[in-house]
């Protein structure tokens, strides 16, 4: 069974969606869909497993993929424009890949459709502590997760997804369970098939590792019309680091 995907949707003109990363939700690219909105309808996901979309038992880039064009149909969308961070960027890919009917253009930020070596122990070891705590707010949550955290700006994006039931306990929004169970599914390349050959824009932070020079032949291989453009003065959180930039670089691209 398809999980079912959560949207907000804002504005008027052809259709953009905007795919958030990991631990995410579909506001973090809120300023990038303010910007946009005067001119394009702009549908902002929450991706299977976060916010508040249905949960689902892995974390495959094909069943995200294909929720996502579930979710199209859903909506009585043909096609239309993407927008994806990090992971939401790898899902964006697949989706070109496995229905490029679906796809009239494709902006990719900071994250390549190869594989990826593990990297997130000490969030999951922050989100763990909280989720066996049962705290009570926002401030206690964070100062369980200081340990693990260097970054104040890490916690704060994570407790965006920190929501409060019934009892008072605060629990996180995504699926950390099959988060944490399937991260290798997350870390996987984006299988190399027939090429995508629409319009396709790789967005990278100059700081950020997550897009390399030797990442480049698969890139091609998979996006034979690719472009790739650098946001200076950021890193993986180009959006946030950058937004004026960032929205800037996007906007003229889909403008085109």
């Amino acid at each position: 069974m398809v999980a079912e995907v959560f949207d907000s949707v804002a504005g008027d003109g052809p259709d953009v969606v905007l795919m958030h990363g990991l631990f995410g939700s579909g506001n973090n690219l809120g300023s990038l869909s303010r910007s946009l909105q005067d001119r394009y309808r702009v549908h902002s996901l929450d991706l299977p497993n976060h916010g508040r979309s249905a949960w689902m038992p892995d974390m495959a880039l094909g069943d995200l993929a294909a929720a996502v064009q579930h979710w199209m149909t859903h909506r009585g969308l043909e096609t239309a424009h993407f927008v994806g961070h990090s992971l939401g960027g790898k899902v964006a890919m697949q989706l070109a890949l496995d229905a490029p009917y679906c796809v009239d253009a494709l902006v990719v930020a900071d994250i390549a459709p190869v594989a990826y070596p593990p990297g997130h122990d000490a969030v999951f070891a922050a989100l763990a502590a909280v989720a066996e705590a049962q705290c009570h707010s926002r401030q206690e949550a964070a100062e369980l997760m200081t340990p693990f955290l260097k970054e104040e700006s890490t916690i704060q994006f994570l407790l965006t997804s920190l929501q409060r039931a019934s009892d008072g306990t605060c629990h996180w929004r995504f699926n950390l369970p099959v988060l944490r169970d399937h991260y290798s599914d997350v870390l996987a390349e984006v299988p190399a098939q027939e090429p995508f050959d629409g319009r396709v824009l790789f967005v990278k932070g100059e700081a950020s590792d997550y897009i390399q020079e030797q990442h480049e032949e698969a890139i091609r291989e998979r996006f034979p019309r690719a472009e790739i453009e650098v946001i200076p003065d950021s890193g993986h959180w180009l959006h946030a680091q950058q937004p004026r930039l960032f929205n800037t670089v996007v906007g003229r691209f889909l403008d085109a």
